[in-house]
């Protein structure tokens, strides 16, 4: 799969050939999370291909063999960094390579962080909500074990696909498509899959909850930020409100020792003045 960039997604790409004039055949750099993720979760691989790979799917995949099993929360992080074969990690490797960055250099390292990891944790809980709704059986072994990062890298595949919706993807570097439809037929499979009761229904369902995940992350954001900003403005209007009322409460505990002295005051006067000197030092200092 090669990706052809476009100047409204990076600006550090090289233009090895030209498309149309505006597009570039380019590998982009790796950022920062996106290297961070690639090692971790080749590192997790490597001690899964040499040491205890059933411990750790024991104990770190996501597994509603039971309510316990189920309810153990940190399951929905640690299953992320699980996969069950070199093709496995490759390619989860490889989407994250090609499509994570851009959404690291949009939004920066921490938000894209969150953003994988929730996405991530969606996917894993798809599973066993499914399970738990009957539009997933048990197969003939019982409920088989979830791994695997695709869920957060379908949500990066959804979200540069809201973003980036016309962002042409070579399959096999032959067959250019555009990268919404390539996120719109991702989804139809896992759908279709999920309906069917596949083989790989649980991994279908991840990839899906991942996808639902980024869709709603990319769509409510505007929403969001108007909710934050509200938020902030409130705690800005509470907090001049209180410092208001505290310079009253001040004055007129300075008029107070200025009509009848400092001997006048209150304990609580005296404990109120002496904490606004303090305060007003510590501002000093700063």
């Amino acid at each position: 799969m090669g990706l052809y960039d476009r100047q409204y997604t990076q600006d550090g790409y090289n233009s090895n050939a030209k498309m149309g004039g505006h597009m570039g055949f380019a590998f982009p750099p790796v950022s920062s999370i996106v290297k961070i993720l690639m090692m971790i979760n080749g590192g997790v691989f490597l001690v899964q291909s040499f040491g205890p790979d059933r411990l750790l799917t024991d104990y770190f995949a996501v597994w509603p063999k039971t309510i316990g099993t189920t309810l153990q929360v940190w399951r929905y992080v640690t299953y992320q960094f699980l996969h069950g074969g070199f093709w496995h990690v490759a390619i989860n490797m490889l989407v994250l390579y090609m499509f994570g960055g851009l959404l690291e250099r949009l939004w920066g390292d921490r938000r894209f962080l969150r953003f994988y990891l929730v996405c991530g944790i969606a996917g894993g809980l798809m599973y066993p909500l499914l399970l738990g709704l009957n539009v997933l059986q048990p197969n003939a072994y019982g409920v088989v074990p979830l791994i695997g990062a695709s869920g957060s890298i379908l949500g990066i595949l959804a979200a540069c696909a809201i973003l980036f919706p016309r962002l042409p993807v070579y399959v096999w570097g032959i067959f250019p498509i555009h990268l919404w439809l390539v996120a719109l037929g991702t989804m139809l499979i896992a759908l279709s899959a999920v309906w069917k009761d596949g083989p790989n229904a649980g991994g279908e369902a991840a990839h899906l909850g991942g996808m639902i995940a980024g869709g709603v992350y990319v769509y409510s954001d505007k929403y969001r930020h108007r909710l934050v900003g509200k938020f902030q403005k409130g705690r800005w209007e509470r907090k001049i409100t209180a410092q208001h009322a505290t310079t009253q409460e001040i004055d007129s505990i300075l008029q107070k020792v200025h009509r009848s002295g400092i001997h006048s005051l209150t304990h609580a006067e005296k404990r109120a003045l002496k904490q606004a000197t303090e305060t007003e030092k510590t501002r000093k200092r700063t």
